[in-house]
Formats: structure tokens, sequence, C-alpha cells
């Protein structure tokens, strides 16, 4: 077994043990460190995966663990001071399933003029609006299921915030995640030969792209004049960031898992 998958593996466990014990039993000092050291070394794995070999390399199995690892940092730094602990589990189980896919689809593929600071800045905004609004489709979906569960009489175990609490998160988050994917939409459109180093291309990743904006401004828009809450806000949540998930890790995995291109 080679050093990497023994870490890999490693950090996988840690952030499964991390989730049974924050689903079992109320956070104790340990899992309140241990967290953050399986954060530290997913990211050191991506860090190694992404930029280790000098250039930018992407591919579906990377990729989307950056997106999870984004996810559990933004989840665990809003559990501070908020109790978050059931929700926390299931996004450090995601993550822990992440850390394994990355080891399972290893293809990449070297971003062109990846040194390039415009297309870093890109990226890098691009990844961000990926976690936030990823944070924002899980608290829709968990907001879902803790709803459901009040109308039958019962709780999440080990408790939940209230639904008030969750949906002031929820919009706050996608407020910032749809600032970051209009930047990420916007030079992608409008700067794409700088940033690419050829014309604007509607592919089917750009129309996706652009409808999952049009989704998420739409609900804040439906948000700030029409008071929109509830099962319409975590419909659209849910629809818009589906759509983000078409634009690009739909893509890589036809083309590389399926396809094998």
């Amino acid at each position: 077994m080679s050093p990497l998958l023994l870490v890999t593996l490693c950090v996988s466990a840690l952030y499964g043990w991390v989730a049974w014990r924050l689903q079992h039993t109320p956070p104790s000092a340990s899992v309140r460190w241990l967290l953050p050291l399986a954060l530290l070394a997913h990211g050191a794995l991506i860090y190694q995966s992404v930029l280790g070999q000098g250039d930018i390399r992407l591919g579906f199995g990377n990729s989307l663990s950056t997106i999870l690892w984004l996810t559990a940092l933004t989840y665990w730094l809003a559990s501070q001071g908020a109790p978050l602990a059931p929700l926390q589990s299931w996004v450090s189980g995601l993550a822990a399933a992440s850390v394994l896919l990355m080891a399972v689809f290893t293809e990449t593929h070297a971003i062109p003029d990846s040194k390039a600071l415009a297309l870093r800045a890109h990226l890098v905004v691009s990844f961000l609006a990926y976690g936030f609004l990823a944070v924002a489709a899980l608290h829709a979906v968990l907001m879902t299921m803790l709803e459901k569960q009040l109308h039958r009489g019962t709780l999440l175990q080990g408790g939940a915030p209230p639904l008030l609490t969750l949906e002031a998160m929820l919009f706050k988050t996608i407020g910032v995640g749809f600032a970051l994917l209009t930047l990420a939409v916007f030079s992608g459109v409008f700067f794409s030969e700088e940033l690419f180093g050829k014309p604007l291309q509607f592919t089917h990743k750009i129309v996706f792209a652009i409808l999952s904006w049009l989704v998420f401004g739409g609900l804040l828009l439906g948000r700030h004049f029409r008071g929109w809450r509830g099962r319409t806000a975590l419909v659209w949540t849910i629809t818009g960031f589906t759509l983000l998930l078409l634009a690009y890790l739909g893509t890589q995995f036809v083309l590389e898992v399926i396809l094998r291109r």
C-alpha cells in the first residue's frame, strides 16, 4: 500500500469516526480538535492532487473532494456558536466519502496557462461558489427533513437548531454563494479569451451555470420582494444547485468516468 493511499484511508476513517460521534453523542473535546485535524489533512491531500505537480490539475475526483472539503470547512466554521452537530455529522460523512472517491477517480488533466493569476482567481472563486451553494443545498435538504419530522412530532436525533435559525443561515449562505457565482459566471463569460485563451463558446457547461445563476438570483429577488420562504425557497435552492452540479461536475463525470476522455 502506497503512503498516499494509507493517508487517504486514515483521513476518511477520521472523518467517519467524527461523523459517528457527532451523530450519537454531544460534541466532546476530542471531536472538537479531531475535526479540524481531518479538515487540515484533507486540504493537504487536495493541495497535493491539484497543485502538487506545479500546474493546476483537475478531475472529477479531486474537484468533488474540493467542493465537499469547502462545504465541511464552512459548516465547521458556522458551527462555532450554533447547535449544528447533527448536521455537521452528515457533512463529515460526505467528506469521508469524497476522500475515498478522490482515491478511486484519480484521472486529472492540466489546466492550460494555469499559472496565470487571473485564471487562478477565477478557479478559486468558482470553487468557493460551489462550496457555499453546496452548504445551502444541504441546508435545504436538512430543513425539508426536519420540517417533515416536526409534522410527525419527532425530532432529529441529538436535536437541531430551530427552522427559523436554519432559514436565516440558508439565505445568508445563498447571498454569499450567489455573489461568488456572479463573479465566476461573468468573468468566464466576458473574459473567456483572457482566462482560457479562446473566445466564449456556449457549451452546456456555460448554459447550466447561467441557468443556476438565474435560479439563485430569482430566489433572492423573490425573498426580497415577495417574502419567499419555506418549501418554495427549498425547492429553488435545490434546483439551482442541481443545475450548478450539472454545469461542471456532471460534465466531468460524463467525460472522464463514462466516456473515458
